[in-house]
């Protein structure tokens, strides 16, 4: 939960779901990963009726794949080996306002993930992640990056604007990041390859355009 009163919450279930068949679907091992280790948490709003699609009434069926979820690897873990990864996803819902904001060991993992060559890509609120990394000279990764995430319009459409630590089209806009969107609720993605690969993504509907991209960039690789 956060805010004040706080308010429940948790990863949204398609961010996850949607990316995690189209990886494990090419072929990719994948690690489902939490800052604490253990159960992640699923915000209950994402299964509702509009939500909740074939993919997460899959996964919620999946026994691999719900072993993973209430067994993840802590991020500490994947921090150790990060340069044997070759795509770091970060899935949104607005836990990642609880988890992921003024997180130094996350900071790290993401910094030093865009500088081995390992693609980092987030959806919705994930991009909340790569907020607070760093590039090599100290400033913002974000800065002078083609990026995107929930917009602010999004934001205040689902009643959260005024809970939330801060509104993330407004952040990455502050740290210098070239913020890029379409309507609310439009699939939009970022694709800034300048230095290392960042991929990024506006939305919910924008999950499975992101783990597109991320495929097609690792194909060229």
């Amino acid at each position: 939960s956060f805010g004040d009163p706080p308010h429940k919450t948790g990863a949204w279930i398609e961010e996850i779901a949607t990316p995690y068949y189209l990886f494990s679907g090419a072929g990719l091992k994948v690690t489902i990963a939490s800052m604490a280790g253990g159960v992640i948490p699923i915000d209950a709003g994402s299964k509702a009726e509009m939500f909740y699609t074939d993919d997460c009434k899959k996964f919620d069926a999946d026994e691999v794949a719900q072993k993973q979820m209430k067994d993840s690897v802590k991020m500490s873990t994947i921090a150790c080996s990060i340069g044997e990864y070759d795509a770091l996803y970060l899935a949104g819902g607005h836990g990642t306002c609880k988890d992921f904001v003024e997180n130094k060991e996350l900071d790290k993992v993401i910094s030093d993930a865009y500088y081995s060559k390992c693609i980092v890509a987030a959806d919705c609120h994930g991009p909340v992640g790569i907020c607070g990394a760093k590039k090599k000279n100290g400033e913002p990764l974000i800065k002078g990056l083609a990026v995107s995430g929930f917009a602010d319009t999004e934001e205040k459409a689902v009643g959260l604007a005024e809970k939330v630590p801060f509104l993330l089209e407004s952040k990455m806009k502050e740290l210098g990041g070239k913020y890029e969107k379409k309507g609310d609720w439009q699939v939009c993605i970022s694709c800034d390859t300048s230095e290392g690969t960042l991929v990024t993504g506006q939305n919910p509907a924008s999950s499975k355009a992101v783990a597109e991209k991320v495929l097609e960039l690792l194909k060229k690789a």
